[in-house]
């Protein structure tokens, strides 16, 4: 059986400032103590780097990165979508910053020919149930698949299938942790909409996860679970992360696709699977915010594994540096990209060593 190739994305926040230059923008209101205007993240944003057209077409923000994917062809796209997709609804009271994008700009998702939105997060609620059902509605229309949040606790809770063929399909779990920001109020239940919510991250949670996947996947399914945790900023990660993603791994997860940081976090190979524990931001409108620098935030990652599709084991981890400028996914310059595999490499076990730069510009980690 050929090799399943993955394009993982960490958060794509298409609401705020890339709502705004995109063809429909929603009303550009915020209730943000400094920011009350989402236009103004556009002004950072040429402030730094030079002028944005407006309105841009709806792929500008993917910007290179497309051409990329092309020329990789991954077998099935993945992203944490953490913008809700409405025009209704009202802010979430005790937040302080919330992320919609217009529907009439669904076409800035489709660009990237998605497959699946893990939808578990601390922003698809951002408008509330009406803003999350709406979410819903349009991805569907839009044939893009999503997990992680539905209109009841079984919709959220249970995996989406992309079919791979020969009698297989990957199976998608979205879940989110508290430690990213999550309500616990946002949780779904049996008669209201939400997330699929993790209240700890633990042992206990892992194993009852793992046995709700047990029950449905087949034996020749491979298996991703999507996990929203953690702070934005800082490189550690902690042992309960560790534990539950060894234990999913035990339990015959193939792939942890963790997010929430603003920048990558560490990578490991656990028994020839993938654990990605930090993803990083892939599109938003942080570009001209001061602050963090030395986490290089405007550095971003598209992962791109290769599994053996029969058996789930990684054979080989690509990852395409990018940096956000103009709003606009462009490839990183040689001595960024050195940085980032200088980075990934550096941690210390029970994380992955060996990246280096490709040829190609890719940053490459061949299993040992």
């Amino acid at each position: 059986m050929p090799d399943l190739t993955l394009f993982l994305g960490g958060d794509v926040m298409t609401g705020r400032g890339v709502d705004a230059i995109l063809p429909t923008p929603g009303p550009p209101e915020l209730r943000e103590r400094a920011v009350r205007d989402a236009r103004d993240y556009v002004d950072l944003a040429q402030a730094a780097n030079g002028p944005i057209p407006r309105p841009a077409p709806p792929a500008w923000p993917w910007g290179e990165a497309l051409d990329l994917l092309d020329d990789v062809r991954p077998d099935v796209r993945v992203v944490n979508l953490e913008t809700a997709v409405t025009g209704r609804g009202t802010h979430a009271p005790a937040k302080a910053i919330h992320y919609r994008m217009h529907p009439g700009n669904l076409a800035c998702l489709t660009a990237a020919r998605l497959d699946v939105c893990a939808l578990a997060n601390n922003h698809v609620l951002d408008f509330g149930p009406v803003g999350l059902t709406d979410t819903l509605d349009a991805l569907a229309g839009a044939a893009i698949a999503t997990a992680g949040a539905g209109r009841d606790a079984a919709s959220a809770g249970g995996p989406t299938r992309v079919p791979l063929g020969q009698d297989r399909d990957l199976l998608v779990w979205s879940v989110a942790a508290p430690s990213s920001g999550v309500p616990s109020s946002w949780a779904a239940t049996a008669g209201t909409p939400g997330v699929a919510y993790l209240p700890e991250v633990s042992a206990a949670s892992a194993d009852a996860l793992a046995g709700r996947i047990a029950a449905v996947a087949g034996p020749g399914d491979r298996v991703l679970v999507s996990v929203h945790w953690g702070t934005n900023w800082g490189y550690d990660v902690p042992p309960e992360h560790v534990d539950f993603a060894h234990r999913l791994v035990d339990a015959g997860v193939d792939v942890v696709h963790g997010h929430s940081s603003h920048h990558p976090r560490p990578v490991e190979v656990y028994r020839d699977r993938l654990v990605l524990y930090g993803c990083g931001d892939l599109i938003d409108d942080y570009e001209g915010i001061a602050g963090q620098e030395e986490y290089r935030p405007h550095l971003r990652l598209l992962w791109l594994p290769t599994l053996d599709a029969a058996t789930g084991v990684l054979r080989r981890l690509r990852a395409a540096p990018m940096r956000m400028r103009r709003m606009r996914l462009a490839r990183a310059a040689p001595d960024e990209t050195r940085w980032l595999a200088e980075l990934l490499d550096g941690f210390g076990p029970p994380f992955a060593p060996g990246f280096a730069v490709a040829s190609d510009g890719l940053l490459t980690l061949r299993p040992h």
